[in-house]
């Protein structure tokens, strides 16, 4: 493993151990040449996905946006940084255990959505603003009178 401090090619694993979701393995890495240390993690891949975007152009699947996107939705949420790697973590296994190798961005966006919304709806309503593309506060409205995420008022 290259390290990302010196650019090193070699670097030594000084301990090793399965993460808190049991979905990877941590292991803790020091460089001979600089004495940096660094973490990496060690995933189970079963095949090569890639996203078809709305314009056809085909781009591998980054796990790494996927929890970047999800984050950027669960800012300054009360929402532990381990419930979002859960949720990562079953969307891409729903993704890989669908046996396609190419999977269109409207089904991930679709999957990340129903994820967001059983762990935070204002996270929820976030994403779902800047995957639908929002334009004004109309669009909000409408969306979470669909979602049956607004109150109604008593009748009167």
């Amino acid at each position: 493993m290259r390290c990302p401090f010196c650019g090193h090619l070699e670097s030594q694993v000084k301990d090793s151990r399965p993460s808190e979701d049991g979905q990877a393995i941590r292991r803790r890495r020091f460089c001979p040449t600089c004495s940096g240390r660094f973490t990496t993690f060690e995933r189970v891949q079963l095949r090569e996905l890639m996203i078809v975007k709305r314009s056809g152009r085909r781009t591998p699947f980054d796990r790494d946006k996927l929890v970047r996107s999800v984050s950027i939705a669960l800012r300054k949420r009360p929402v532990e940084p381990d419930r979002v790697e859960q949720m990562v973590s079953g969307i891409v296994r729903q993704l890989e255990s669908r046996g396609e190798t190419d999977i269109s961005s409207s089904v991930v966006g679709e999957l990340v959505m129903e994820a967001l919304r059983g762990v935070d709806e204002i996270g929820y309503v976030r994403y779902a603003s800047v995957y639908r593309d929002f334009r004004e506060t109309q669009d909000f409205a409408r969306f979470l009178g669909e979602e049956g995420l607004t109150e109604e008022e008593p009748a009167t």
